[in-house]
């Protein structure tokens, strides 16, 4: 954490975790142990997950996702500013009902990218991990969204934005909150 730790120390001790930065393994990395922690200290309390991530490395995204599935604790997630790609991933993977943004934020969903290179054999065995990653995603979206894997797959094609309120339409989060009062738990901040 470049920032202030104490700042996410004390936010941690509210059951609160922070994604601001990219995705990427370091930052994954902390948020399991993060949650693997809160989830040791009580099963049974919910953990916040707090994004603002423009996305990143989808090895590192889906670490953080077979986490918050892994705890028992219901994880609510919790949009700020920017939800996009492997952010808006974790977003829509919040429990049930417990998946909110701020009214400002912004989501946006998209395929799975990345730079393929070596021998035509690498190439060939890259292109079809990032079909098999393509797939997967649209499917699991569609799990957290209600929406077909057709449509998921279509819309996702190019970047698609959303404000709070379309990704609530769409299925991406179940509430568009204004106070921290209007979540679950007052969102750790009781």
């Amino acid at each position: 954490m470049a920032y202030d730790d104490s700042v996410f120390q004390r936010l941690l001790k509210e059951r609160i975790i922070f994604l601001g930065s990219p995705v990427e393994d370091t930052v994954a990395n902390l948020i399991c142990a993060q949650m693997l922690l809160l989830a040791a200290e009580d099963p049974d309390r919910d953990i916040y997950l707090y994004i603002n991530s423009p996305g990143g490395s989808i090895s590192a995204g889906m670490a953080i996702y077979d986490t918050m599935q892994f705890v028992r604790n219901d994880v609510a997630t919790v949009a700020m500013g920017l939800a996009a790609s492997m952010g808006q991933f974790l977003l829509s993977s919040g429990a049930p009902g417990k998946r909110y943004s701020l009214p400002h934020a912004r989501i946006m969903m998209h395929q799975p990218s990345g730079g393929i290179g070596g021998t035509a054999s690498d190439i060939k065995i890259q292109a079809e991990q990032m079909l098999y990653i393509k797939k997967q995603m649209a499917r699991l979206i569609a799990e957290q969204t209600g929406q077909t894997i057709d449509q998921i797959e279509m819309d996702s094609d190019r970047d698609r934005w959303f404000s709070a309120d379309e990704a609530k339409e769409y299925g991406f989060i179940d509430h568009v909150v204004q106070r921290a009062a209007d979540v679950t738990g007052s969102g750790g901040t009781a």
